[in-house]
């Protein structure tokens, strides 16, 4: 996924190669090259400049490690600040700890929800108010004491605030354990806009990355998070 963005970083460090000390007149053209390869990966700009900004200011200065080139030290620099960028720990689902745990999906349409959820649904006809039929979907998994029941949404603009209040009506009926906004992987620096706005309306508390395999730029993996 991350290909290209690969490709561009490596353009950076090349360009260090042989100097003793990573210095504000070194680092810059390096920098620019990392600051062009994240812009091509398709990371939103805001993204980009807080970690360029973040990169910089510990580069700069760092005194030489034994056995460890300056070059190096810049690979490790910006490594640390991409796990950082993508969270930093691996952040587990959360599991109700009495009644069962409720997923609610949420995200735009053609983005690939039904494809992660793939198990047998409840459904009732269309002249019933979304809402209602997730908490009666709710009850009936409750007799049946299942544990995870996942309740999907359909795709929805944001902008759209007929269908978002309609969402946090949903949200209402269910009380969900985790509310989970599902993002095309190849929407790029568009993500960080559409998750904010979905946290905004919603309170997101997670988001899930669909179609990893037909983008290898991974802008939309470094925006999402930040």
């Amino acid at each position: 996924m991350f290909g290209q963005l690969t490709s561009g970083l490596e353009t950076a460090w090349n360009k260090l190669r042989g100097v003793d000390v990573l210095t504000k007149e070194n680092v810059a053209e390096p920098m620019r090259d990392i600051r062009r390869a994240l812009l091509e990966a398709d990371v939103s700009l805001p993204v980009v400049r807080r970690f360029v900004q973040s990169v910089s200011e510990q580069a700069v200065g760092t005194g030489l490690i034994r056995g460890v080139r300056p070059d190096q030290q810049l690979v490790k620099i910006v490594h640390d600040e991409l796990v950082k960028l993508m969270g930093g720990e691996v952040s587990d689902l959360v599991f109700s700890k009495s009644g069962p745990t409720v997923f609610l999906l949420a995200g735009l349409q053609g983005v690939g929800r039904l494809q992660f959820v793939g198990v047998p649904v409840y459904a009732e006809g269309t002249g019933i108010k979304p809402s209602e039929i997730a908490k009666r979907g709710l009850e009936e998994a409750k007799k049946k004491k299942i544990d995870v029941i996942i309740v999907d949404t359909a795709g929805r603009l944001q902008i759209d605030k007929t269908m978002m209040d309609e969402l946090k009506e949903v949200k209402q009926a269910v009380n969900p354990t985790e509310v989970l906004l599902v993002v095309d992987a190849m929407t790029g620096q568009e993500a960080a806009a559409l998750v904010t706005t979905f946290n905004i309306e919603i309170g997101i508390t997670g988001a899930i990355l669909t179609k990893l395999d037909g983008d290898s730029r991974g802008g939309a993996a470094l925006s999402v998070k930040e």
